[in-house]
């Protein structure tokens, strides 16, 4: 294996033969994988390793949670919001010139912080106010509190992918909607679905919307033209944020009435369908919700016939993220299960399955179909108090599923990917080479368009094309292969990291 990865990954079209380290290097992974070992038990330590790292993709990341909450007042003051009277959110003016959001910080500093602890679990965690609120319910509520803020998604990317650039993650694969299309939502009303009705509303749905997809995707295209600028993108000052790759998840609410429900899931499929920037949908909102919970079976009908119409359009579904005590024992028997049978690619978060009914069955089904999990740590420890040796994701790698860590909503829950590196060494065991594979996974399991670089992304044999990496065929298809070229390059950037961090680490010593 050594040897065709050495040969393959020595194809990547950008790279100086002469300057770059040998990317299969056996004894060089070791050496930095004894590092990482001599600093488990260092969280300040495993930061510093960890940090530069490279961490492929995150595929489990909520744009508008990923925007720390001092962002969120920063747009909002320059659009003249101020503090509501309470003191827990903003409000668009207009307003008390006291009330600014300025001039209310410069006046009242620990009053600013309780905003913050208001819009973030950032004083959950910390104990503030725990006693009046869960880390669940101040996880959800927050996004209630800086809703009025929405509107800004070009600024939003740019932060997101800055972000993900000073954490070394090359990849984002984005749960986002427009607004047009969002907008809409609500308008279907209340009135009562049932399973035998399904066909003949996506039919008018579908009839009836049509006309919103070429408005959606221009709005991503006005928001993504000025995230690029913003970012000097294209140019010789283009930032590193510039070299993040994107693409999005259409995300379907599922808290709402059926008719809602149905209606954000047909907008999805018809967005992806037609947009290749979405490459996927997705299902979101709190799976312990009453209307969630009750209308779960009728949701994956629902999936299930939309996706018999868009056999193209991927699926990565919100299943599992429950727990013992969170919700009555029906509601953690089967909702993994039922995702992954209506034909999910990847299962965000998965936290129950230890409690279903037929958990061994459902883990070697994702193992034999490649149904990836995505592992949120910080997330699940603040919503549902699952975390250390009561989370499943070493019970997941012990039946073969394939994992990848992701953060959920890293400004909300105050974290970033380094952090979900540092929890798994710390509180999951895991040692630098599971690292690497996860972090692999976050590309090979990814919903990048493309054919990817390994044929089998566990053993890291080629495919066909670049068996030998010096050859026209293998150049062309990386030129012509968003995955594969994405995969080339984190070998690429790992071998680097590990030149990089062994030659600091005989500096020191």
């Amino acid at each position: 294996m050594a040897r065709a990865l050495g040969a393959v990954l020595l194809a990547a079209p950008a790279a100086p033969a002469l300057a770059e380290p040998a990317l299969s290097d056996p004894a060089r992974e070791a050496a930095v994988a004894r590092l990482i070992e001599e600093a488990r038990e260092s969280p300040p330590a495993l930061r510093v390793l960890l940090r530069g790292m490279p961490k492929g993709g995150d595929l489990h990341n909520h744009l508008a949670g990923a925007i720390y909450a001092e962002d969120f007042l920063t747009w909002a003051d320059e659009k003249g919001f101020c503090v509501d009277a309470g003191g827990l959110s903003v409000e668009p003016p207009p307003c008390p010139a006291e009330r600014r959001i300025t001039t209310f910080a410069a006046a009242h500093e620990f009053a600013m912080d309780r905003l913050i602890d208001a819009m973030s679990t950032r004083g959950v965690q910390r104990g503030v106010g725990a006693n009046d609120a869960s880390g669940h319910t101040q996880f959800f509520r927050s996004f209630e509190r800086f809703g009025p803020m929405g509107g800004e998604t070009a600024k939003m990317l740019t932060a997101a992918r800055r972000t993900a650039a000073g954490d070394t993650v090359s990849y984002l694969e984005l749960d986002h909607n427009t607004l047009t299309l969002t907008s809409v939502v609500r308008a279907a009303g209340d009135a009562a679905l049932a399973q035998g009705d399904l066909a003949a509303v996506y039919a008018e749905e579908a009839k009836a919307f049509a006309g919103l997809i070429p408005k959606a995707r221009a709005e991503l295209d006005a928001d993504e033209a000025v995230s690029a600028k913003a970012m000097a993108c294209g140019t010789p000052a283009a930032e590193p944020a510039c070299k993040v790759a994107v693409h999005y998840l259409f995300q379907a609410l599922r808290a709402l009435p059926p008719r809602q429900v149905y209606r954000s899931l047909i907008l999805g499929f018809m967005m992806a369908n037609a947009d290749p920037r979405f490459v996927g949908i997705n299902i979101v909102m709190p799976e312990d919700a009453w209307l969630a919970r009750r209308d779960y079976g009728l949701h994956m009908a629902m999936l299930r016939l939309l996706a018999a119409k868009y056999p193209r359009v991927k699926m990565t579904l919100h299943a599992g993220e429950v727990t013992l005590g969170q919700v009555p024992p029906a509601d953690l028997r089967d909702h993994i299960a039922q995702a992954v049978a209506v034909g999910a690619k990847r299962i965000g978060h998965g936290t129950g399955i230890a409690f279903e009914d037929r958990a061994e069955d459902t883990m070697a089904r994702m193992a034999r179909e490649g149904v990836a999990v995505e592992i949120n740590l910080t997330s699940n420890a603040v919503i549902l108090g699952v975390k250390g040796a009561d989370h499943p994701l070493n019970l997941y790698r012990a039946h073969g599923v394939p994992v990848v860590l992701s953060t959920d909503d890293e400004g909300v829950l105050r974290s970033d990917m380094t952090n979900e590196y540092v929890r798994a060494v710390r509180e999951q065991g895991l040692g630098y080479s599971d690292l690497k594979r996860i972090a692999r996974a976050g590309l090979a399991y990814s919903f990048v368009p493309g054919g990817a670089l390994w044929s089998d992304p566990v053993g890291l044999v080629p495919v066909p094309a670049c068996a030998d990496s010096a050859t026209p065929s293998c150049a062309k298809y990386l030129a012509s292969n968003e995955k594969a070229r994405l995969q080339m390059d984190l070998e690429h950037q790992f071998a680097t990291y590990e030149t990089e961090r062994l030659a600091r680490a005989r500096k020191v010593s």
